[in-house]
């Protein structure tokens, strides 16, 4: 069992106890969010920090419609 912490730029995303450990370029969702291991460090035995890149969310743009006429 593994202690495993995931980053996102330094920034603290999710911590979670695992029997197996994700592999490099290895697909992974965190958080409902899709992303991807750049690099995984080993603190100790137990602790390891893996770095995640994920996915940007595109926002679609709201259609303004005030040109339409109010009945």
């Amino acid at each position: 069992m593994y202690v495993v912490h995931y980053f996102e730029n330094k920034n603290l995303l999710l911590t979670r106890l695992v029997e197996s450990l994700p592999a490099v370029d290895e697909a992974i969702k965190v958080k409902g969010r899709k992303g991807k291991v750049i690099k995984i460090t080993e603190v100790d035995e137990k602790n390891v920090h893996i770095q995640v890149e994920v996915d940007r969310i595109v926002k679609k743009k709201v259609i303004d419609d005030s040109k339409k006429r109010r009945r």
